[in-house]
């Protein structure tokens, strides 16, 4: 669509159809607030806050609509562009020679009378003839724009439609000279307009704003609460777009940083009580301390009221720029309530000598100022004589307005100052204008950039645009001003406290900042100690559940939002070194938690070592059995040719006999740090050393009844009688035995190794079996010689004999099976170092069955009673019978 029908179509829209009665809206007449220069700002904003539409009968002839409500707020941010008109004018570094002006026309919070009067600025001689200048000499540089998003959008759209120069001239009425508009009017610039919308680039080409966008205040909020470790907030928004749309953002935000929110709620003073009763008690019985307010006053108000009644005064309320600070508007115990109350501002500076202009606004030093008698009528509660500028002061009640009262007498909080975000916005929007025009008069380089030399009242809008979008400088207070390529300025908020005395005054303290431009984690530089908080001065904490401490973990409440949870110790093994851990974390095999569970430390190392007393008293039993096994190997030595010695098969003694030193000594190696050697050589030697020693017993046996049933000189076994048939059993048993540990030892060996999950916090060096079974083949086989042994000798112990020594061989087998037949379960039921012990027990405890209760009865006749160590006394029982 052509930009001259849309301008035409949105004119249309806006007045309504001429030719049909009561569809044209016409406002009271007001003379506009301007001030003359060689570059004019037009000026759309608001003085008066509703447009009153008058009640007419169809027969009453029209009447214009007329604006209400003036406000010195909003009127206070007009006397701030006029205060920076007038600096700019006054400085000869910017725009030096040349002159500001601006005219301002109220829109009333209407976008339809914001819509004529943008129409009219642009048509000029408060013509409104869209698409053409009504003055030849008027050189409009810019917009500034409504304070309301909705008021800019309607501005923005028309403004974007001329960003395209059109040429034609029409010829009006004689006395007005027009000319094809060639576009300058086709950008703005907000004051404080926030709607995200307005980034749009597509839709809105020429918008530049000096407020940062609404999308980033739920950002620097969500961080404000991150600092302050805030995880349970509530959320309150307005029944409006903008704030629902920061509602949902800063929802999303605050569930990133990990927090949660425990309620979203809308308002507005226009429900029904019923349902702000139910709003208020979601926020009686939430557990969160902090609420976000996303919100006007007016919409606040009724939730407040009805929390005064409850006395509730733990509330930390936290505020968007959209709260205006102002007491009057609440009771005096709901109002209390918001002391110590964060407000989220555009960041501000002081304006030097703005308070001082403030106090010299005398009408009659402002005769162009149209909005001078209204701020005075409100100021001091009188009215100018032969006028009626408010419509509020009865006939009875008229206290006449004489341009003499005195402002200094008047209270400082009618300005307001306490908040200046709007102003100081204001204030920033026309040094903005100002540096871009310096900037594009200042470029000599003008005809390279345009391809053509312009004249100072004949710029384009898109030459003092292109100049806006990179304007870039620093203000007197060292704030950067810039935009982005949105047309935004960064996110930079100053943050306040409203801090209310018990006297009822208040105070709203700037306490810190947030600044987008910042390395991430500085953004917000606050002043903790000038916080006044409401609930006796202390930092309120606002979380579902308290803060798992090292060692626990967080375990999550079903039904419930990731914020409330309970606390698990972790379980064994693991650890959990920092607090609100979702898992613990496993420590290395090496390594075990200590009692806190919030470190590893290294595993205790554990073996049988000789330094303790457990290993220390095993090696001691096992050196002095070998030395007992040694003293009685002496002394059948020493006694050898003795009866009892000889009778005994003195050859197979002595075998035995080291066959037990040895196998006393070999459960030395089970003792101390295992290596591979003695990992590798322990259990084959203990198995080869007590197989040759049971080897010996069967064999002894064996001798025994040959010896015996070989008496008869007709008996088959006369011929077996000597050493062979004991060395033919020894070897052959052995045999078998060095065949089963040579496997063992070339196929799969023991070797070392860190056990690290038999037993908590330990870490066990141990010696690892390699084969298991073939461990078991070993020690099943020896145990079969022991039970063919102790049936044997079993058997024989009836033999005809003084001194029969298989009756002590069948008692020494059956300690020696009893042993290791307990040996099995006890030892697979120990770990560690323990198991050891078993297995070195079971070697000495079977060694010494042998050697005491087949040697030592011998020894007790060799060394006691020499008498009966005579072959008389060994054979006389047996020849007695015969």
């Amino acid at each position: 669509m052509r930009p001259d029908l849309l301008s035409l179509l949105l004119l249309a829209a806006a007045m309504g159809k001429a030719s049909v009665p009561g569809c044209k809206l016409e406002l009271q007449k007001m003379t506009p607030f301007t001030m003359d220069g060689d570059f004019v700002l037009g000026v759309i904003n608001l003085a008066h806050t509703r447009v009153v539409y008058p009640v007419l009968d169809f027969r009453d002839p029209p009447k214009p609509a007329r604006c209400e409500g003036f406000q010195i707020r909003y009127y206070r941010d007009i006397l701030a562009i006029m205060f920076a008109i007038e600096e700019i004018n006054q400085n000869q570094h910017l725009l030096p020679n040349l002159t500001l002006g601006f005219r301002f026309m109220d829109s009333c919070f209407s976008e339809v009378v914001a819509l004529q009067e943008i129409l009219q600025l642009m048509s000029g001689r408060n013509r409104t003839v869209p698409n053409y200048k009504c003055e030849a000499h008027l050189t409009l540089a810019g917009f500034i724009g409504e304070t309301f998003s909705s008021v800019s959008e309607v501005m923005a759209r028309i403004l974007g439609v001329f960003k395209i120069p059109q040429s034609l001239v029409c010829v009006m009425p004689p006395v007005d000279i027009y000319e094809k508009d060639d576009g300058n009017l086709s950008f703005q610039i907000s004051i404080s307009a926030q709607h995200p919308m307005l980034s749009d680039k597509l839709h809105f080409p020429s918008f530049l704003r000096i407020y940062p966008a609404a999308t980033l205040l739920p950002w620097a909020i969500a961080q404000f609460l991150h600092h302050f470790n805030w995880t349970w907030v509530g959320i309150l928004f307005s029944n409006a777009d903008i704030t629902s749309l920061q509602s949902q953002k800063l929802r999303q935000e605050v569930v990133e940083n990990g927090g949660c929110v425990a309620f979203l709620e809308k308002i507005d003073d226009r429900y029904p009580s019923e349902r702000l009763v139910k709003v208020a008690e979601v926020i009686h019985q939430s557990s969160a301390s902090v609420i976000v307010c996303l919100c006007f006053k007016m919409h606040l108000k009724p939730i407040l009221e009805l929390h005064s009644l409850r006395n509730i005064s733990a509330k930390v309320w936290v505020f968007s720029a959209s709260f205006a600070v102002d007491p009057h508007m609440f009771t005096r115990e709901s109002w209390r309530l918001l002391n110590g109350s964060l407000v989220f501002i555009g960041t501000t500076s002081d304006i030097p000598h703005f308070t001082n202009f403030l106090y010299n606004i005398w009408p009659s030093a402002h005769p162009r100022d149209s909005f001078a008698k209204l701020f005075w009528e409100k100021a001091f509660g009188c009215q100018w004589e032969g006028q009626n500028l408010t419509h509020t002061v009865t006939e009875d009640n008229i206290i006449p307005c004489t341009g003499e009262e005195d402002l200094k007498a008047l209270d400082p909080a009618i300005f307001q100052l306490n908040d200046l975000s709007g102003t100081h916005h204001a204030y920033l929007a026309v040094y903005v204008y100002a540096h871009a025009l310096h900037n594009m008069i200042s470029d000599r380089l003008m005809e390279d950039t345009f391809g053509l030399y312009t004249k100072i009242h004949n710029i384009k809008p898109w030459q003092v645009l292109h100049y806006l979008k990179v304007v870039h400088f620093e203000t007197e207070s060292k704030e950067e001003v810039y935009f982005d390529e949105n047309g935004d300025v960064p996110a930079v908020f100053d943050i306040l406290n409203i801090q209310i005395h018990p006297d009822d005054t208040y105070e709203v303290i700037k306490v810190g900042r947030y600044d987008a431009r910042e390395a991430p984690g500085d953004e917000i530089s606050l002043n903790i100690t000038a916080i006044l908080w409401n609930q006796n001065n202390q930092m309120p904490h606002s979380i579902c559940s308290e803060s798992c401490p090292v060692g626990y973990r967080r375990s999550a409440r079903l039904g419930q939002p990731t914020c409330c949870f309970d606390c698990t110790p972790c379980t064994s093994g693991e650890i959990a070194n920092e607090t609100d851990t979702t898992e613990c974390w496993t420590c290395p095999e090496d390594q075990w938690p200590n009692e806190n569970r919030d470190k590893c430390l290294p595993k205790d190392i554990e073996f049988l070592s000789y330094q303790e007393p457990l290993g220390a008293s095993l090696a001691a039993v096992a050196i002095i059995l070998s030395l007992a096994t040694i003293l009685i190997l002496f002394i059948f030595y020493l006694f050898q040719d003795t009866p009892i010695v000889r009778a005994n098969n003195r050859g197979l003694s002595y075998l035995l006999l080291c066959s037990l030193s040895l196998c006393f000594l070999c459960s030395l190696t089970f003792v101390g740090f295992p290596m591979k050697f003695t990992c590798m050589i322990r259990q084959p030697a203990f198995g080869i050393i007590f197989t040759v020693s049971v080897s010996c017993i069967l064999a002894k046996t064996v001798t025994v009844i040959i010896a015996f049933k070989a008496v008869n000189p007709h008996n088959q076994l006369r011929k077996w009688v000597g050493p062979k048939i004991p060395n033919l059993i020894i070897i052959i048993c052995s045999l078998i035995q060095l065949v089963i540990c040579t496997y063992w030892i070339s196929s799969h060996p023991s070797f070392p190794e860190y056990n690290t999950r038999s037993e908590s916090g330990k870490i066990i060096v141990e010696c690892n079996d390699g084969l298991t079974i073939l461990f078991y083949c070993m020690l099943g086989y020896m145990g079969f010689l022991a039970i063919i042994s102790f049936i044997v000798a079993f058997l024989a112990r009836t033999l005809p004999d003084n001194f029969n020594e298989t009756k002590f061989i069948s008692f020494s087998m059956l300690v020696f099976v009893s042993v290791w037949l307990s040996f099995i379960p006890t030892y697979l039921s120990t770990q560690g170092k323990y198991m050891v012990a078993v297995e070195i027990f079971s070697i000495l405890s079977s060694g010494a069955g042998l050697l005491f209760l087949i040697f030592l009865p011998k020894c007790y006749i060799i060394l006691l009673h020499p008498q009966m160590n005579t072959k008389e006394h060994l054979v006389g029982k047996s020849r007695k019978r015969k």
